[in-house]
């Protein structure tokens, strides 16, 4: 009975010990570590829990003591943006790679592309080591001539300081949990444990992660840099007059070309027609037509003559008939 007892205590208290430990850092979670060690002391029926409860004591100070540490040094944040105006785009991107790899940083991002075809702009993001900024820009700025310049810092020490002290406080938070499922005996306990192990497990990797964020942002500043290059003036057009002798025979002689053009485009439009045709007048000249030629042509008929009226004495109506012949005169003597 006696033992029965001091199991249900034992998981009142490990409850409570997860509940108040379960805050992120600062003193609150440093409150909680001391409360979860003494909690965790019934659990292990007496004997060690005097032990387990220094050693749950000596981890508490451990996590105090980054929080309190003051920082290094001052961590800023610097970006720049420059917009210069060159006479070839594609020398100075070589240039400005080269200016980038000899203070050991990189090109992040490049675009270039070519505007109206007639002249090139590009833009590219670095990144520099930040003892290497101020002299990195002034070489990028004598490229040409300087259009636009911005240069921005951020201090983010407050920032930096507040993720190293959580980050130290998340460590000791998972070394507590980790000690009692080493501990714990109930199968419901160790699910428990395991439950939470995994939540400050993430909390701390994405406390990481922006830690890693945050130094890189530090240590390289960021440079864009654009470039490009001098509009051309347009082309002057000729002023408009009397067009000369010249322009007329060249104007002529264009329109005949094209005349000619269109002739030969009809013509060769025309051209299949054109010989279907002649094949068939060469067929119908030797073929058709001689035999039509050797065909017999039938008699024409003689037309009747038409009904004249006649006389008493069958001689047509209005005509006289043969006259008698009339003597001759005798010559004079």
């Amino acid at each position: 009975m006696r033992a029965a007892r001091t199991r249900t205590a034992a998981a009142v208290l490990l409850a409570a010990s997860l509940a108040l430990t379960g805050c992120g850092a600062g003193a609150a979670d440093t409150a909680s570590d001391g409360k979860g060690g003494a909690a965790a002391g019934p659990a292990d029926a007496g004997a060690g829990g005097a032990a387990d409860r220094s050693a749950a004591g000596s981890g508490a100070g451990a996590a105090g003591k980054p929080a309190s540490k003051a920082p290094a040094g001052q961590h800023v944040i610097r970006t720049a943006s420059l917009s210069v105006e060159v006479k070839d785009a594609a020398k100075a991107l070589v240039t400005a790679r080269r200016a980038a790899a000899d203070a050991g940083g990189h090109v992040e991002n490049e675009s270039t592309e070519r505007v109206d075809d007639a002249y090139l702009v590009s833009q590219l993001v670095l990144r520099v080591p930040q003892e290497r900024y101020d002299s990195v820009l002034a070489e990028l700025a004598g490229t040409g001539r300087l259009l636009d310049r911005k240069a921005g810092a951020e201090d983010v020490t407050d920032q930096v300081v507040d993720v190293e002290s959580r980050i130290a406080t998340q460590r000791a938070s998972v070394a507590r949990v980790r000690a009692l499922m080493d501990r714990a005996e109930k199968l419901s306990d160790v699910v428990t444990l395991e439950g939470e192990l995994s939540r400050r497990q993430a909390d701390l990797e994405a406390l990481l992660a922006r830690q890693s964020s945050l130094k890189d942002r530090t240590t390289m500043a960021t440079i864009t840099l654009r470039l490009s290059e001098k509009e051309k003036p347009p082309a002057e057009e000729p002023e408009e007059g009397r067009p000369g002798f010249g322009d007329a025979l060249s104007g002529g002689w264009h329109a005949l070309v094209g005349a000619a053009a269109w002739v030969g485009i009809v013509l060769t439009a025309l051209a299949p027609w054109l010989a279907v045709a002649l094949v068939v007048f060469v067929l119908w000249r030797r073929l058709v037509r001689p035999r039509l030629a050797s065909r017999p042509r039938p008699a024409a008929a003689v037309p009747a003559p038409p009904d004249v009226p006649r006389n008493a004495a069958g001689a047509p109506t209005g005509t006289e008939g043969p006259k008698a012949p009339q003597p001759r005169e005798a010559p004079e003597k």
